[in-house]
């Protein structure tokens, strides 16, 4: 989760360009239409069991970004670790209250990748890293699959670890977002080096296809035109949240906030639907904020599209491959 409102508004909140939406012209052959819908800070337990069911009633598949100190249990763990230039035992995301919940947390991970979603990286304290040098950056990943690694283990249950989890754990997470979208210049270099296969902490102007150089592909959360006046704001839940009610629950006004996100959402999917066909990709945190408005924007958003024969609705990973130019990287 953010920080603080007044930081994660100065990195990511609305823009106030001007927009206007737009009638959609008759769809048109062409390659499918892909929907990428990933999760941030995937802690809640009720949450992942959720997710996977909207995903399997939809036939999607997300993304999780994961904050490995949510692996973490209060204790002897949480106080040993210590990220670029923090104190031990701090992170902005806090750590799980016991092994208990770690262990059902653990769980939900592994069903979620045997039903083919992708576990990506979050990094593990939810720091800013926007002054963090290659080094530091390669630390955090480096923290990331350890705990990974040892984390059925540590938190009491290594009898239960499933037969693949090793392997699993040793190959890493495919890509990483980074907190609050906030990155230094050395991130891109740190992930290739890490291995990572992608990058989504970019923000585009709109749906854009990821940027690609033969390692590592970047993709960007957009700009989507939102409310009365179409202002455009980032396709994320917390930013909407943000412009909605301040960054204040207002239950009173869900189901108003919830239909002004899936009009959002649907306008933006069905102008590239009906057009260029760029990848369209919203994102979402494991918190229902204003009372789960923007989670059930997106669950009525997957029924309604997901199933159409020309869209798939995709993890990052798949992305990559699907949209995959085969000269990238050549001279």
């Amino acid at each position: 989760m953010p920080k603080s409102t007044s930081l994660f508004c100065l990195l990511l909140c609305l823009s106030g360009l001007p927009a206007r939406a737009e009638e959609a012209a008759p769809a048109t052959k062409g390659p499918k239409q892909l929907l990428l819908i990933s999760f941030d800070g995937a802690a809640d337990n009720r949450l992942w069991e959720k997710s996977r069911d909207i995903a399997r009633r939809s036939k999607a598949h997300f993304t999780y970004f994961l904050s490995c100190t949510t692996l973490m249990a209060r204790g002897p763990a949480s106080k040993a670790y210590q990220g670029p230039h923090q104190a031990a035992g701090k992170s902005n995301v806090g750590f799980a209250p016991n092994e208990a919940d770690v262990a059902a947390r653990l769980s939900q991970i592994w069903a979620a990748h045997q039903e083919g979603h992708d576990i990506a990286s979050h990094a593990c304290g939810h720091f800013d890293g926007k002054d963090w040098s290659k080094g530091d950056w390669l630390q955090e990943f480096s923290t990331f699959r350890t705990v990974m690694k040892n984390a059925w283990k540590d938190n009491g249950v290594g009898d239960k670890e499933p037969d693949g989890w090793a392997d699993f754990a040793e190959k890493g997470p495919p890509g990483f977002r980074a907190p609050y979208l906030s990155a230094s210049n050395a991130l891109p270099q740190a992930e290739k080096e890490a291995g990572l296969l992608y990058d989504a902490s970019l923000v585009t102007k709109g749906p854009q296809m990821p940027e690609q150089d033969g390692q590592l592909s970047r993709f960007g959360l957009p700009l989507i035109p939102e409310g009365p006046q179409n202002r455009r704001v980032i396709g994320m839940d917390y930013n909407l949240f943000v412009r909605h009610s301040g960054g204040f629950d207002n239950p009173s006004k869900s189901a108003e906030f919830d239909e002004r996100s899936y009009q959002a959402f649907k306008t933006t999917f069905e102008a590239e639907y009906n057009g260029a066909r760029n990848p369209v990709q919203f994102g979402f945190h494991f918190v229902e904020m204003n009372a789960g408005a923007y989670w059930r924007a997106m669950e009525r958003l997957v029924t309604d599209v997901c199933l159409r024969e020309d869209v798939a609705c995709v993890s990052y990973s798949q992305a990559v491959e699907m949209v995959k130019k085969p000269d990238a990287g050549k001279s």
